[in-house]
């Protein structure tokens, strides 16, 4: 059990942290687009459709992590931030609200954090969890 808790926070830790390198990424890409001759500002298929594989994973560390976390508080801030990032991430793609992209970092570290945070102190350890059977 407590390798399934690890494993999520360190997927999900990982994923954010993925995530917000692949946002700060995006600006050379187009920067590199618009180096070359045709000027498109089209983002590849590819690249856009990391931002829902993550979405995605970070989906599963985040139930993973929420299932197995000891504070409501954290429980509550993973899913919220989950949300919020989600919301900013579909926005975006589906060119609805403009919302500048420093939200979109705020959210992805957050999450990052939360997930460090309840690996480090909101597991439940061994001992612990054996006492309270």
């Amino acid at each position: 059990m407590r390798l399934a808790i690890k494993n999520s926070d360190y997927l999900g830790a990982f994923t954010a942290t993925l995530c917000m390198l692949h946002c700060f990424a995006t600006p050379f890409l187009f920067i590199t687009q618009a180096h070359s001759s045709t000027l498109a500002h089209d983002i590849p298929f590819y690249w856009q459709s990391m931002n829902y594989l993550f979405i995605l994973i970070s989906l599963v560390a985040v139930f993973a992590s929420i299932k197995n976390s000891t504070k409501l508080f954290v429980k509550i801030l993973l899913f919220t931030f989950w949300f919020l990032l989600s919301f900013l991430i579909i926005n975006e793609g589906l060119e609805g609200f403009h919302i500048p992209e420093f939200y979109t970092y705020i959210a992805a570290t957050s999450l990052s954090f939360l997930h460090i945070y309840n690996l480090k102190y909101c597991t439940c350890k061994e001992e612990c969890c054996t006492n309270e059977k």
